[in-house]
């Protein structure tokens, strides 16, 4: 064998190694990153989505409320601005 045939044959020795000792390493990192997600991303953002839903069914209750009372404040400056003028002409 050459000395190129040999170092062929040690990295691929090598690598048969390598690869035996990474992929019990990935298996515990892809299991750590599982459990991050199941136990602390995701409860975190269910928390943050009900946050939002709740806030938006209270925005989307008294949306039509606030229509009303935008319609009750133009009423009320056309009616202050009619009493105003009234005033102005009395005195």
């Amino acid at each position: 064998m050459t000395d190129n045939e040999l170092l062929l044959a040690i990295s691929d020795m090598m690598d048969k190694k390598l690869d035996a000792r990474l992929q019990p390493i990935e298996n515990r990192l892809k299991r750590i990153e599982i459990d991050l997600l199941e136990n602390n991303v995701i409860p975190r953002l269910n928390t943050i989505e009900s946050c939002y839903t709740d806030t938006y069914n209270r925005y989307k209750d008294y949306a039509d409320k606030m229509e009303a009372a935008f319609a009750d404040i133009e009423l009320l400056k056309k009616v202050v601005t009619e009493h105003s003028e009234k005033l102005q002409k009395i005195s």
